[in-house]
């Protein structure tokens, strides 16, 4: 038998027998508070369109007028003929919106960060890492030819220690980690990464929009300015794509060395005008991210008691249960009575931390929050080791 044959049999075989086998769904709707899927309706828990904006009215219509007005597709690389006025629009207003000199556009977050580091580094580079990065910052790391190292979750103290030796490293984290939505302590690693001379660059695609003045992100809420900034449009933005944000000489840089960038087609200008609405949008439609908080507390004051509740300031709610096979039975049970939420298994999280990825949006009433809660508190009063650890 050929060997990629074996090895693609044995591979699947031993995905299942873990129950880590992944499946595509057909669904419809899914970009907004209720899917559907085989003729059933569900209430979506696992969207990340946090401010609602993916199948907004006003939002699709700035996209139909960026048709109208520039056609489907750029036809080209930005550096050939794909970069218009609607691209260049796009960036004035992100630097202007998060205080920076440069933004060079991406077609998704994860091409962005992969071009940052594989730009970036070179053999004698050190790269640290927060343990629980993006798979696209880690890969990055991994295939990069610098020295790449971990550092502890969110854990100033390996950071510091791994500073001291390492001087004029390259910091990487996120500003909201998407598996557990906490926050990184970004006031402190600014400071530690200014004293051993060393950059900070922040991935906050999942705090940009929902955190900070008018949305600006997990950096404003933390009053620091990194040295790059990464920001995708595929959560809150409610569209997708990406940007790096840097100063005027890094954003040449890119600009000449950024593989991901020099040669896949530009996002289509379209976008780019659709992308500049929804700039607006979050800026200045404050009442998206009051809903947020809001159905947070309502969700947070019936679930705080029970077991692998955790309890975040960002619209990602993990309910750790830790066995894989009982987190799917928990999220099949929880689909039964039309609640929509991932199971998110190893190896995305680490062994014996498997969870339910709940996520709230603007989109969201305290009604359907509700019923998520008692429905999840039920399907813990019917599995026995569940209910004695709540006990």
């Amino acid at each position: 038998m050929p060997r990629f044959k074996s090895r693609i049999e044995e591979a699947l075989v031993h995905r299942r027998e873990q129950g880590l086998t992944r499946q595509l769904k057909v669904l419809e709707n899914s970009n907004g508070p209720l899917l559907s899927s085989e003729g059933s309706s569900f209430i979506n828990f696992s969207s990340n369109d946090y401010l609602g904006l993916a199948n907004d009215p006003e939002l699709v219509e700035a996209w139909q007028n960026g048709l109208s007005q520039y056609g489907a597709g750029s036809a080209a690389s930005p550096l050939v003929t794909g970069f218009s006025p609607a691209h260049r629009n796009l960036e004035a207003q992100l630097c202007e919106w998060l205080g920076f000199e440069r933004a060079i556009l991406f077609s998704s977050g994860f091409s962005a960060n992969q071009a940052l580091l594989f730009s970036l580094l070179e053999k004698d580079d050190v790269l640290l890492q927060d343990k629980l990065n993006h798979a696209s910052l880690m890969e990055a790391g991994v295939l990069s030819p610098a020295t790449m190292k971990r550092f502890k979750h969110n854990d100033v103290q390996h950071l510091e220690s791994l500073l001291s030796r390492s001087p004029q490293s390259l910091v990487v984290t996120e500003g909201v980690f998407s598996m557990d939505g906490d926050q990184a302590p970004l006031d402190i690693m600014s400071c530690l990464t200014n004293r051993h001379d060393s950059w900070l660059a922040v991935d906050d695609a999942h705090g940009i929009g929902v955190l900070g003045d008018r949305g600006a992100g997990s950096c404003n809420a933390a009053q620091i300015t990194p040295d790059i900034l990464v920001v995708t449009f595929g959560k809150a933005f409610g569209l997708s794509g990406a940007a790096i944000l840097c100063s005027a000489e890094v954003g040449d840089y890119l600009t000449q060395f950024a593989r991901h960038h020099v040669y896949s087609t530009a996002m289509p200008p379209s976008q780019a005008v659709a992308l500049s609405h929804a700039c607006q949008m979050i800026q200045t439609q404050e009442w998206r991210r009051e809903k947020l908080t809001e159905l947070s507390a309502h969700y947070a004051e019936q679930m705080k008691c029970v077991p692998g509740f955790v309890d975040t300031k960002t619209p990602i709610k993990p309910l750790v249960i830790g066995e894989a096979k009982t987190t799917l039975s928990v999220a099949d049970e929880l689909k039964n009575n039309q609640i929509w939420v991932t199971a998110i298994r190893p190896p995305t999280v680490p062994a014996g931390t498997a969870r339910l990825r709940i996520t709230l949006t603007a989109n969201h009433t305290q009604k359907q929050v509700s019923q998520l809660s008692s429905l999840l508190l039920k399907a813990i009063e019917s599995r026995p080791v569940l209910k004695e650890e709540a006990q």
